[in-house]
């Protein structure tokens, strides 16, 4: 049986994606989304946010930011990524697979390079009415020979498979880079 815990350790252990660089897509949706709608800041979800990239440039900028990973190891690089900058993330270790594996209310949820189709639903449910997802992850067009790609085809999207799943939202922007093989989604809870 596959150990999805045990393979992301081996991968935080060995610096295989240990960057800290944020997704060029992350920022611009920051600077052009997140900012104006949120200029008192607020709380923030990253989903398998790994070592942490995403969840310390929100943290520096005054969001009070969950991060929720499979992985000790990550978690434990994120935690001390923090620290070295003076900041606090409320860090989770916790299998997104299980069921409610969200818990509590945000106004701002990030999931990168990371998909559990069956979290699609936790999602919407856990963004605040105002509140905006951000989704970036690999379509089923990635390149294989691309050493990050996942490998197995439950984890890559199909075409507009994320409008499709977070239809209850309003999108903001979407869309889908053949040529990087990716879809990017920026959607917004219209509220109750």
């Amino acid at each position: 049986m596959h150990d999805e815990r045990k393979e992301w350790d081996e991968r935080y252990r060995s610096h295989s994606h240990a960057s800290l660089e944020a997704d060029p897509f992350f920022l611009d949706a920051y600077k052009h989304f997140v900012l104006p709608l949120f200029p008192a800041r607020g709380r923030a979800l990253d989903v398998a946010g790994g070592v942490g990239r995403h969840s310390l440039v929100l943290a520096q900028d005054g969001w009070q930011v969950t991060m929720i990973d499979i992985s000790e190891v990550g978690l434990k690089q994120a935690g001390e990524n923090a620290r070295n900058k003076g900041l606090n993330l409320d860090l989770v270790n916790k299998d997104l697979s299980e069921q409610d594996a969200i818990s509590g209310q945000f106004d701002l949820i990030l999931v990168f390079f990371y998909l559990e189709r069956s979290l699609f639903p936790q999602l919407v449910r856990a963004l605040r009415p105002g509140g905006l997802l951000l989704y970036k992850t690999y379509t089923e067009q990635s390149s294989k020979d691309e050493g990050r790609r996942p490998s197995h085809s439950m984890h890559l999207l199909q075409p507009n498979e994320l409008l499709t799943a977070f239809s209850p939202l309003q999108v903001l922007h979407y869309s889908e880079a053949p040529c990087r093989g990716t879809a990017e989604l920026i959607a917004r809870n219209p509220g109750r």
